[in-house]
């Protein structure tokens, strides 16, 4: 049943490849966990009271409760599978409660801080050079997903509109513009890109003109954001984060900021009101002569 659940995720619920291998995992430890305690092979013998002992022995062996949490969902995802499908009648994740977790505001790079690592890749020459600034710009100038930037094809850049067509999460399309100078930056890279290794539709490569993988995205923007930050996370999310708290600083519509951003519901974009509310506390504690 656990292959015929992440089928259906995949190619029904239309779930991210990340997502998918995130709940393989997740279910492999599970049924890992109860082969070892309970030494349990069928599903159907499944209880909450054996649900709530892998709670207590993540939480013993130092996951975080948002780490359990996710993994709480994916159980419940998949319970609510078996229950459709006729494969168990009752569903033991009704009775397990997810844990509290402080809320955490999205971490972002300062406006400074980005006009600084942009200045600092102006200039550079050659293949690597010009697409690890193209890469850096892209996250920071669309706010796209690292997914969403791994399946870009050259096709998806329309110059003639200053638009870039982004597939995002359930095959959504969006279409994200971009200005001039970004345009003109992307046409450089791409006569770099085509003088290197000939016409392939992948926008990225790696630095030998093969499919561009996460880690090395990671590597890429973990560098660069570490000549400019102290921030604990540096990752393509963190570029994401920023675009979107950049937007709203400078007084762009939330509705707008979730089209952009792809968010299904208005209440994923909303988290980034609150760093928005913070600069203008700041502010204020500066300013007025009575704070």
């Amino acid at each position: 049943m656990k292959d015929r659940f992440l089928e259906y995720i995949q190619y029904e619920k239309r779930y991210s490849p990340h997502t998918v291998t995130a709940y393989r995992i997740d279910l492999d430890q599970f049924f890992a966990f109860l082969s070892a305690q309970y030494q349990i092979a069928e599903i159907k013998e499944v209880d909450h009271a054996m649900v709530r002992s892998w709670l207590v022995f993540l939480i013993e062996q130092g996951d975080s409760p948002r780490s359990v949490n996710r993994k709480l969902t994916c159980l419940k995802s998949f319970y609510r599978f078996l229950v459709k499908e006729g494969a168990v009648e009752n569903n033991p994740m009704r009775r397990i409660v997810s844990l509290k977790t402080s809320k955490r505001l999205p971490e972002f790079v300062e406006t400074e801080k980005m006009s600084v690592l942009i200045e600092q890749m102006e200039g550079n020459e050659g293949f690597p050079a010009l697409r690890n600034r193209i890469i850096l710009e892209m996250f920071y100038n669309t706010g796209i997903r690292l997914s969403e930037l791994l399946r870009m094809k050259e096709t998806d850049i329309d110059f003639h509109s200053n638009n870039i067509k982004v597939l995002g999460k359930r095959n959504k399309e969006r279409l994200i513009p971009f200005t001039k100078k970004f345009g003109t930056l992307l046409k450089k890279y791409l006569e770099e890109k085509e003088k290197n290794f000939g016409q392939l539709p992948k926008l990225f490569l790696t630095d030998s003109g093969g499919t561009i993988y996460p880690k090395l995205i990671y590597l890429i923007v973990r560098k660069h954001l570490a000549g400019v930050t102290t921030l604990d996370k540096k990752s393509p999310h963190v570029l994401r984060h920023t675009f979107a708290t950049h937007l709203l600083n400078n007084g762009a519509e939330l509705n707008a900021v979730k089209e952009l951003l792809g968010h299904s519901n208005l209440a994923a974009t909303q988290i980034y009101t609150h760093n928005t509310i913070e600069k203008l506390k700041k502010i204020y504690k500066q300013a007025h002569p009575r704070a």
